[in-house]
């Protein structure tokens, strides 16, 4: 599956996009200078993404990749 295939899945079954999750973080404090903080692990992001928005690991990981700034393709 591609970069791109996980965040257009992950926008079919939650309803949000790339921006969306990025300005929840935010919301959490999590974000600086438009990424994810240094010290925010990846797996607290993980976690709330699996528990909050019902993702898989793998989708979960995609929008880590998106909150350290890696733009979907």
């Amino acid at each position: 599956m591609t970069f791109q295939a996980y965040i257009d899945n992950i926008k079919a079954k939650t309803g949000k996009s790339p921006e969306d999750f990025l300005r929840l973080a935010a919301d959490k404090g999590w974000i600086a200078d438009g990424k994810l903080r240094a010290d925010v692990k990846a797996m607290q992001v993980v976690a709330w993404l699996k528990a909050d928005h019902s993702l898989g690991h793998g989708h979960a990981m995609a929008i880590v990749a998106v909150l350290k700034g890696k733009a979907p393709s």
